[in-house]
């Protein structure tokens, strides 16, 4: 048992890692509904910054991470601020229009994007059977998000455009911060790089808040008990065991393996949305689903 642990701790991190994020995004659209997604956001920083510097004390022996080098503070800070301020901002406000579980499944498309992204820049190939897996990833989102109009016949989508588009844009936010996180990590313990990469982000939300001038709004969610026990929740199983299980998955597997294992998440949120939330679940929905998170396997066979 201990060699099997041993041998896939990447993989099972990784797994961790989307029944983390399943409970997270549940949590977070719960809170966003009430309070707003840049309350939501900053606050659940703060907390995972405490539950993060906590866990650090006495299992490094360090409270935040000091003994990081310039260029892990450069890369994960710049990761920081573009997987939590630029990605997660907008990933919360797709909350409030479309559903954690429409959002959810659009980020089926962080695997690809990636792949897709490091095809442009780097060079990198891309063979027949990961393009197969990316129309099978666009089909699945496309079923559940559009369908045939039973008045006008004619197709369209099922969900606001607005909030599918800023869904997609925390889709890049997620892919970039996991690279810059891969290049800045290196050998670094994944907790103390998790912590760069949050004091990064709360600060980033600081200078938003100030330039809008937003405290009085930051403030008030702190008096909404229902918001406070989802962004409590949601803090703990996503900052801080979330996204410190990712590094630690990707340390320990290839970001492919990992980035497919952690994208089950749009299958997994499926049966709590619809209890939770008492959404309506069609078949074509747990197809849709499937077959995305099917291409995502395809893309890193």
């Amino acid at each position: 048992m201990i060699t099997f642990l041993h041998s896939y701790t990447g993989e099972l991190a990784a797994l961790l890692v989307a029944v983390f994020w399943t409970i997270t995004a549940l949590s977070f659209e719960m809170a966003s509904k009430k309070v707003g997604s840049l309350p939501v956001n900053i606050i659940r920083l703060g907390f995972a910054l405490v539950f993060l510097s906590i866990f650090s004390f006495f299992y490094r022996g360090h409270i935040l991470p000091d003994d990081a080098s310039s260029h892990a503070w450069f890369w994960l800070s710049l990761s920081g601020l573009v997987g939590f301020v630029f990605g997660d901002y907008f990933l919360f406000h797709s909350y409030t229009l479309i559903s954690s579980r429409i959002a959810m499944l659009v980020m089926t498309f962080v695997p690809p994007v990636t792949a897709l992204i490091g095809w442009l820049v780097l060079g990198e190939q891309m063979s027949p059977i990961q393009l197969l897996g990316m129309f099978l990833t666009v089909s699945g989102i496309g079923m559940t998000i559009a369908g045939r109009n039973r008045d006008t016949g004619k197709f369209s989508l099922h969900y606001p455009i607005k909030g599918l588009f800023f869904a997609f844009l925390g889709v890049l936010g997620q892919a970039g911060g996991l690279v810059l996180s891969k290049y800045g990590m290196q050998e670094y313990d994944p907790f103390a790089s998790t912590q760069i990469r949050i004091i990064a982000g709360f600060a980033g939300f600081i200078v938003i808040v100030a330039l809008g001038r937003k405290f009085g709004l930051v403030a008030g969610a702190f008096k909404n008990s229902k918001a406070m026990l989802g962004i409590t929740s949601g803090s703990f199983f996503g900052p801080f065991l979330g996204v410190s299980f990712s590094l630690l998955a990707i340390k320990h597997t290839s970001t492919g393996i990992a980035a497919t294992l952690m994208a089950i998440v749009p299958i997994l949120i499926i049966p709590p949305a619809a209890w939770l939330f008492k959404q309506k679940i069609s078949w074509i929905d747990i197809v849709g689903a499937v077959i995305s998170v099917g291409g995502v396997v395809l893309f890193f066979v």
